[in-house]
């Protein structure tokens, strides 16, 4: 039996990461964990590419045009959602999980998911490098480790 699971190495691999200017104070927090973790697992900051977009809505279609470039191994989405008073919340959550799947199915490279989705900002700070840990981080590792398996399994 053989088995092939992925590791956590990230030197010489191109990242792109999609991050959302809404509730910023969040998301920068998840970049930040993201873009640590990766260089921790060696990394090249010069090999990293953020893209800023307006809100968790427009976080696929950066993916999708990031992943067109086939200039990156994988990619990682960061947002927060925080539940308010109208169903808004459930569009923009199911059109941006849905369209972050799609961009790794479509164009068949990782995208870790680090879209917060969360009642309310208490549990979005928790979650962005608070007592729940940091969700960018663990997005970008699973990111890495998904470009390392694809690669040894394509080998």
């Amino acid at each position: 039996m053989i088995e092939i699971s992925g590791h956590f190495l990230a030197s010489g691999l191109r990242m792109g990461l999609v991050a959302s200017r809404f509730n910023e104070r969040v998301v920068d927090r998840l970049l930040s964990g993201a873009v640590d973790v990766l260089v921790r697992h060696g990394a090249n900051a010069d090999d990293l590419a953020v893209v800023r977009v307006p809100g968790a809505w427009e976080i696929p279609l950066a993916l999708d045009e990031l992943a067109r470039t086939g200039r990156f191994s994988a990619l990682v989405a960061l947002g927060a959602v925080i539940r308010g008073d109208t169903p808004h919340f459930d569009v923009v959550v199911d059109g941006c999980t849905r369209g972050v799947q799609a961009v790794g199915e479509r164009h068949r490279i990782p995208v870790g998911l680090g879209v917060l989705t969360c009642e309310n900002s208490a549990q979005a700070e928790e979650r962005a490098g608070g007592k729940l840990g940091n969700k960018g981080a663990e997005a970008a590792l699973a990111a890495l480790e998904m470009a390392d398996l694809l690669a040894r399994i394509r080998a």
